[in-house]
């Protein structure tokens, strides 16, 4: 496939994401999901497992993840730019020390380029010092993947919106809407 047809096709799926993204922004609540494919439910997979690197606050794990030329903040003027630059700059957010992040997904869609995949979900930030205020900022995050010549999936593109105060009520609805298990088609 030639270069201008990829780069306008991964394009076109950050249009779909971050319209798609302002849906997620809300209070999680569990969603009725159409049955996802094989595929769709390996990326569904993958992106729990990129969560739980960093909830396990694993850097190696995250660094797996990422494609070796992803973009994070890919909706901003300037995006971070490749795996070791990436890692470097979540290395705090994966120590978890002073803020814990977590997300799962929602939704996960493949299109017609079998190699390419969109995912979004809520995200929830917490913050860890005694009496902080607010405790809670829930937002959402899209990504967009690439699968490898080696078949695994890796994040490409990954963006979120700003996170908002949330109440103790809202995080524990956040908790309660994630699935582990893939609705399969």
């Amino acid at each position: 496939m030639r270069p201008a047809v990829r780069a306008a096709r991964l394009s076109l799926c950050l249009v779909v994401a971050s319209i798609a993204a302002a849906d997620t922004a809300q209070t999680p609540k569990p969603l009725p999901v159409a049955p996802l494919s094989d595929d769709e439910c390996a990326v569904w997979a993958r992106e729990l497992s990129f969560a739980a690197s960093v909830a396990e606050h694993d850097a190696k794990a995250f660094a797996a993840h990422l494609h070796e030329q992803a973009a994070f903040g890919s909706g901003s003027p300037q995006p971070t730019r490749g795996r070791d630059e990436i890692a470097r700059r979540w290395a705090g957010l994966i120590e978890g020390k002073s803020l814990r992040l977590r997300w799962y997904p929602a939704r996960v869609t493949i299109g017609g380029a079998r190699d390419i995949a969109w995912s979004t979900g809520p995200a929830l930030y917490q913050k860890l010092e005694p009496g902080a205020e607010p405790r809670y900022s829930l937002g959402a995050y899209q990504s967009v993947w690439h699968r490898g010549p080696d078949g695994v999936w890796r994040v490409l593109f990954d963006d979120g919106l700003v996170p908002r105060p949330a109440t103790e009520a809202e995080a524990m609805a956040f908790q309660n809407g994630r699935r582990e298990a893939c609705p399969r088609g």
